[in-house]
């Protein structure tokens, strides 16, 4: 069984760039290839990975569908759910420690409900191959809204040091509540942190209820590598930000 992390927030919160640091603490802190997951249809968490991308399961779902409405032949007479399963491994980013899925743009006009059905049957199973599977959502709540994020061990919600990304990440938390979702465990990271304003979003988010698991400081490094498009995996042992959120990652004892 692998244990899945998920991250959300709102946007702008810096959670892709958490999520790749969090890729990169279980590539070399625990054993086993990770499954990343880029579920944000803006996707971009393979640059903060430094890979590229050469399909995405988007592509992949109307180049099918595609195949259906023509009535093309199917590759050694395959079924559709065969067709779909050769795919989605088709779409498979391999990298050292680590192996990334892009889900890619949303869907088109029209109801594929069914197709989409049996992409995230086929998602689900290849994400039991691996040890460990980080999902990296779009921001904001429509994820949840939709059920997309389920059976999760750590929900990670990122807030950038305002009231505001406190407050979205109640109303996140709020939301699996009335939803129901299959979480076991939800906290909050506060990211770009300068002076003391962290302590009082912190005893904010505390007050609402959540849990802060812990504070990450502005980081210059991050600005920096991402002007020059240069990925964040690859940051210095140095980087403040790296240090903090293995520190953080340790604090929640992922198994």
């Amino acid at each position: 069984m692998s244990y899945l992390i998920a991250l959300a927030g709102k946007g702008g919160t810096g959670k892709t760039s958490i999520a790749g640091l969090t890729i990169r603490y279980l590539k070399e802190k625990r054993r086993g290839p990770i499954l990343a997951v880029d579920a944000d249809s803006n996707a971009c968490l393979n640059e903060a990975l430094g890979v590229d991308v050469h399909t995405t399961v988007g592509a992949l779902r109307e180049s099918s569908l595609e195949t259906i409405r023509s009535g093309t032949d199917r590759p050694g007479g395959m079924s559709m759910e065969e067709l779909f399963e050769y795919q989605i491994h088709q779409a498979l980013i391999e990298a050292e420690g680590f192996d990334l899925l892009v889900m890619g743009r949303p869907e088109g006009p029209g109801c594929y409900c069914a197709a989409n059905n049996i992409i995230r049957k086929y998602t689900d199973m290849l994400s039991e191959k691996y040890p460990y599977v980080v999902i990296d959502n779009e921001a904001g709540m429509e994820h949840l809204s939709r059920r997309t994020t389920h059976r999760v061990n750590l929900l990670i919600m990122v807030s950038d040091p305002t009231v505001k990304g406190v407050k979205t990440a109640k109303r996140i938390d709020e939301l699996i509540d009335e939803l129901k979702l299959d979480i076991e465990r939800r906290v909050l990271i506060i990211n770009r942190v300068m002076g003391e304003e962290g302590e009082r979003l912190r005893d904010l988010a505390e007050q609402l209820g959540l849990h802060v698991a812990g504070l990450i400081p502005q980081d210059g490094t991050i600005f920096e590598y991402d002007m020059i498009g240069k990925p964040i995996f690859e940051l210095p042992e140095e980087s403040p930000a790296l240090q903090s959120i293995y520190s953080i990652l340790d604090g929640l004892q992922i198994p």
